[in-house]
């Protein structure tokens, strides 16, 4: 939520055609891996077959940097909940809810496998919910012409009323790209995950499938 914001103040409305672009660029790359996963069921992620075609230093280098990917991504993660907590409480200091979140994380992920699956769920779920009534209130909005305080009114014509769709120019657009393009870190655990799934020829082909349609969703919708 906190790199939306950025996005949009960089990018302006063409924000929607930013995550459209990413969205469809990765949704062949993981159609690409699903693919050569599914070619060989001995391959548990994109590390093993990246180490069989091209070599263990592939697999090597791509473990690495995908390993430091998450370090940096748990960082800023961390970093975004204690900018949160000052929104609030101003006067704390942010060491204070940077340390609390990193125990609490280390706490989560020290439980049981069973459990920890459990909670990941629930979790996740919590921000799908929070995410499709952001979009059903926004729909609702534009429908009913609500007017805020200030006399504006919700609709679909303020993507291009204020500058057009690119208030920034191309440089903003651009510009927007390389904050959006984190926004999508994590898409590539429907590979990591088909070692774990029971029937992979069948679930993995039907969650790689349906990333269009999420992406549509939770990233142009919302």
């Amino acid at each position: 939520f906190m790199g939306s914001g950025k996005t949009i103040s960089l990018a302006g409305p063409s924000i929607i055609f930013v995550y459209m672009i990413i969205g469809f660029m990765l949704f062949f790359v993981m159609r690409a891996m699903g693919e050569l996963l599914l070619s060989n069921l001995n391959y548990k992620s994109f590390i093993d077959f990246s180490a069989d075609l091209l070599g263990p230093w592939a697999g090597y280098f791509t473990g690495w940097t995908y390993w430091f990917c998450w370090v940096v991504t748990g960082i800023a993660d961390v970093v975004a909940i204690a900018a949160y907590t000052q929104f609030w409480f101003p006067e704390l200091p942010q060491w204070i809810p940077a340390l609390t979140f990193v125990a609490l994380l280390l706490s989560l992920n020290l439980v049981t496998v069973k459990m920890f699956g459990e909670l990941e769920f629930w979790f996740a779920l919590v921000k799908i919910v929070a995410i499709l009534g952001l979009v059903a209130t926004g729909a609702y909005m534009v429908i009913s012409g609500f007017t805020s305080p200030s006399g504006r009114t919700a609709q679909l014509a303020n993507l291009w009323n204020d500058g057009g769709m690119f208030p920034n120019g191309l440089m903003g657009f651009f510009a927007g790209f390389q904050i959006a393009v984190f926004a999508f870190v994590g898409i590539e655990l429907v590979g990591t995950t088909a070692a774990e799934a029971k029937n992979p020829e069948r679930t993995l082909p039907r969650a790689i499938n349906s990333i269009p349609l999420r992406i549509i969703m939770f990233y142009v919708l919302a």
